[in-house]
Formats: structure tokens, C-alpha cells, sequence
């Protein structure tokens, strides 16, 4: 500034002017640092109210939160139960029959609700199929694994897969052979639902009195696949209660197959259900009314009833005819008198009960068991939760399908 000096003694109001303006800089200049220096203490007091709320939600005393609202209670429940889900593979034999759809529905909801995400799929009775699904499952990061199997003779390959990359298995209404893998089984009482079957037959029949009065019945079965466990046991509850009755010709089997391995029909086929019974009528029933026809599953009702209505079978003269599953198409046959009963098995109930189970394996408690002795898979004894299964006929489905919201009367057509 000093070689500027002499600028100011030529002309001193530039030296006014100079002045003013170095005064109004300076003034700025003060001014701008005050504003910095509020800006950066506002931002330390921010950050220290934002630390010391952080502080106090992390140590807040547990009497607050026992004062919480039920709505935010709620909230902070759901919240936990998401953040503590998993995935969970869910593998489902097919698609053909309602009821697996229905289970898979019912599984995938309920889990989904407690905050699982969930890998469904269905194999449609293809065995490769479902060997690589549960493959797919395990490389995708599943945690748990839900299997109702085709063949589980195939599965023990991959199973072993699972129990190597610790995902705990849960067997969903069909039993997992041969495999130290699995960790529960959900299903219905399978005996029981054979017994069920059989003792219908009985009461519907009264075959006691037929016995005493030198009666007979004519009667034919159609048994479950013989790689479906649960078949075995619906075969043994059945004959449990109807052998004494073959024995002494109260019953009268004109095939002669009443074993297991002579009436099992591999993947609970209804087509052959319907050609085994075609060929029964016309083998061996042209001169005689078949009175019985004891199906395990309502699949092969319906390929009876086919067979029945080729054959010229009408109201006067219609069998008995079984089933199991209660499906749509079972109730309105059972209400228009072409399938006589079915087997209701609510399966909101027994995805209710396997969900339960997923729980425990999944935070490493115990869920309900009600059977530790029935189910041996041939390598170790399988913990159980077995459902009662509870015959349906016309005088009770209003009471048990409508009442138990099961189906809607719009759906059966009433």
C-alpha cells in the first residue's frame, strides 16, 4: 500500500473512498466469520442431540417400554419377527390334486405372515424334478426345508445335502424314509385315516348284522402309491378293521386283491384307478352289483365313478364309494350321491402345525409332538404331530365343510 501513498496527497478523497471501502470489507468479513462460526456450533449441537438420542434408545429403561402403546407394542413384535425370518424352501409334490395346492397356499401364507420369505414349488409328481428343486433350494440360501416328497427313496442323496449345510427338515404329510436328515414330520394320523375308512364301511354296511343274518357285500379297493409311506398305514387301517369281515365272507373280494402291493397305484394315479375298476366290472362284475368300492384318495373316486357311469350303474344300484382329501369336487359328488364319504383333512391345520415346527428349527426351541414311537423311517424314529382325521359324508358336511369355513355353500353349490 505504502507505493500507493502519494495517490492519496493528489487526491484525497480517493484516500476517503479507499478507507470507506476498507472498512466496509472488514465489517463483512467480520460479519461472514460470525455466521461461520454459528453454523459450525449449530452443527455440533445437532450432532450432540443426535448422539444422545441415539444413547437413550439404546439403553432405554425396560419400565418404558411397558408403558408402550398396544399399536406400537404390536409394531415392535412384527418388527422382530421380520428381522428374525429366514428363507424357508417349501417342496410340494404337484399340482394335480387341490389338496397339495391348498397345503402349499396355507404354508406359504402362514409363513409369510411371521415374516419368512418362502421358495414354493411343485414338482407334479416328476421325481428328477423335485431332487433338483430341493438342489436349487439349498444352493439359494434356504434355511429350512419343507418337503412333502413323490418318491423319498430319491431324495435321500440330496437330504444328506441339507444336513451337510446344516438345514434342518421338516417332512410335511408324507414320511421321509430312510434318512437321518429330517427333524420332524406334521401329518395326519395316516392309521387313523384307514381306520376311518374302514369302520364307515362297517357302520354304513352294518356288517355285524350282515354277519349274523348270512349276508354278504361285494367290495373292491384302491390303495395309495406304494412309495407313499402314508399309503401303507391307510392300507393297514383299513384292513385292520375290514379283515375279519374278508375272512369270514361277509365281504367278498372277487378279484381276490386286498394285499397292499395287489391294490397300490403308483403316484395315486386316477386314470388307473379308473382302468382297474373298468376292467373289474367287466371281469368279473357282469352278472353281479359291485356294492363297495374302498378308495384311499378322493382322486380315485372320481376315476370310480367314470368307470360306474360307463358301465351303466345308476341311483339303484350305486356302490359305496370312499375317499380322502374332501376336495371340492369330492363334497358336491358326496351331495349328489356319487361318492359316498371322504376323509376331511383341514390343511389350514396341518400347515398351522409345520409352521410351528419351522419355528422351533429355526430358533432352536421345541415345537408341539404328539408321537415319538409311530413313525420310524427305517433310520431313525421321526418326532410327530399327527391331526385327527374325521370322516365327511351328506348328513355332516353342511356341520364340518360350511360351518368349519372349509368351503363356501356359492363354492358346492348350494
Amino acid at each position: 500500500m505504502k507505493k500507493y501513498n502519494f495517490l492519496y496527497k493528489i487526491v484525497p478523497s480517493v484516500q476517503l473512498v479507499n478507507t470507506t471501502f476498507q472498512k466496509n470489507i472488514l465489517g463483512r468479513i467480520t460479519k461472514m466469520k460470525r455466521k461461520v462460526l454459528s453454523a459450525i456450533l449449530a452443527v455440533a449441537m445437532v450432532a450432540t442431540m443426535m448422539v444422545g438420542c441415539g444413547s437413550k434408545e439404546e439403553t432405554a429403561a425396560p419400565a418404558e417400554t411397558k408403558t408402550e402403546a398396544p399399536a406400537d407394542k404390536a409394531t415392535e413384535e412384527a418388527a422382530k419377527t421380520t428381522e428374525a425370518g429366514g428363507k424357508i424352501g417349501v417342496a410340494m409334490p404337484t399340482q394335480s390334486s387341490e389338496r397339495w395346492i391348498n397345503d402349499g397356499a396355507n404354508m406359504k401364507a402362514q409363513l409369510e405372515a411371521l415374516g419368512y420369505e418362502v421358495d414354493l414349488q411343485y414338482a407334479e409328481d416328476d421325481v428328477q424334478m423335485q431332487v433338483s428343486q430341493i438342489e436349487n433350494m439349498i444352493a439359494a440360501g434356504a434355511e429350512c426345508l419343507v418337503i412333502a416328497s413323490i418318491d423319498s427313496s430319491a431324495l435321500v442323496n440330496v437330504e444328506a445335502q441339507a444336513k451337510s449345510a446344516n438345514i434342518p427338515i421338516i417332512a410335511y404329510d408324507r414320511l421321509l424314509m430312510d434318512t437321518d436328515a429330517v427333524s420332524y414330520y406334521a401329518s395326519f394320523d395316516n392309521e387313523g385315516v384307514g381306520t376311518a375308512i374302514g369302520e364307515y364301511v362297517k357302520t354304513a354296511k352294518d356288517l355285524e348284522g350282515a354277519r349274523a343274518a348270512g349276508e354278504s357285500y361285494t367290495i373292491e379297493f384302491f390303495m395309495g402309491s406304494p412309495d407313499d409311506n402314508n399309503a401303507v398305514l391307510l392300507h393297514r387301517g383299513v384292513m385292520g378293521v375290514l379283515q375279519e369281515y374278508l375272512d369270514d365272507g361277509t365281504l367278498v373280494c372277487k378279484t381276490g386283491r386286498t394285499s397292499f402291493e395287489d391294490t397300490c397305484i403308483l403316484r395315486w394315479s386316477q386314470e388307473t384307478a379308473q382302468q382297474w375298476c373298468e376292467n373289474y366290472l367287466t371281469g368279473f362284475y357282469a352278472d353281479e352289483d359291485l356294492d363297495i368300492a374302498c378308495t384311499a384318495f378322493d382322486g380315485f373316486a372320481y376315476g370310480v365313478k367314470a368307470a360306474l357311469q360307463g358301465a351303466g350303474y345308476t341311483a339303484e344300484n350305486w356302490p359305496l364309494v370312499t375317499g380322502q382329501d374332501a376336495e371340492l369336487m369330492a363334497c358336491k359328488n358326496i351331495l349328489d350321491g356319487t361318492q359316498t364319504m371322504s376323509i376331511y383333512k383341514d390343511t389350514r391345520l396341518l400347515a398351522e402345525k409345520c409352521v410351528t415346527m419351522v419355528e422351533a428349527v429355526m430358533k432352536g426351541t421345541e415345537p408341539e409332538i404328539n408321537d415319538t414311537e409311530t413313525y420310524n423311517n427305517n433310520t431313525i424314529v421321526v418326532p410327530s404331530y399327527l391331526c385327527t382325521p374325521v370322516a365327511v359324508d351328506k348328513a355332516n358336511l353342511e356341520e364340518l365343510i360350511i360351518g368349519g369355513n372349509y368351503y363356501t355353500k356359492e363354492q358346492l353349490g348350494l
